[in-house]
């Protein structure tokens, strides 16, 4: 999803993410090579999941993200980016609505491991 050779154009987050208010649902809004760059809000509590096959790259973009973690929380606010690593469990906590920018492989599930009903596939903004 690169820009066109005739018309190129810088992604503006904020524009972005004007264009969504719904919560947990990934909005794909660059590709790099594998990896899709995606924009979230998120609200309350997700789900205890893994990925087994990869890191995630978390970068807050505006609010205050609590990532859960077995043996402590990491605490994000705006500018402020975390790693996952490839098989940590972890579970987003946001106590305000929050948006995020996502790093990770194409095709990776937003609920890795723990499947059910959050499961979702990520939806490109134009």
């Amino acid at each position: 999803m690169s820009p066109s050779a005739s018309s190129p154009a810088p992604v503006n987050l904020a524009d972005k993410l004007a264009q969504f208010s719904e919560l947990w649902s990934q909005k794909k809004i660059a590709q790099l090579n594998d990896y899709e760059v995606k924009l979230a809000k998120l609200k309350g509590e997700f789900v205890w999941h893994k990925h087994d096959e990869t890191d995630e790259l978390i970068m807050v973009v505006s609010g205050r993200l609590t990532l859960q973690l077995r043996d402590g929380d990491v605490v994000l606010g705006p500018g402020e980016l975390y790693v996952v690593p490839q098989g940590v469990e972890h579970c987003p906590l946001a106590d305000e609505e929050t948006a995020i920018l996502l790093f990770e492989p194409a095709g990776t599930a937003n609920t890795g491991d723990a499947g059910g009903p959050r499961t979702k596939a990520p939806e490109t903004l134009a």
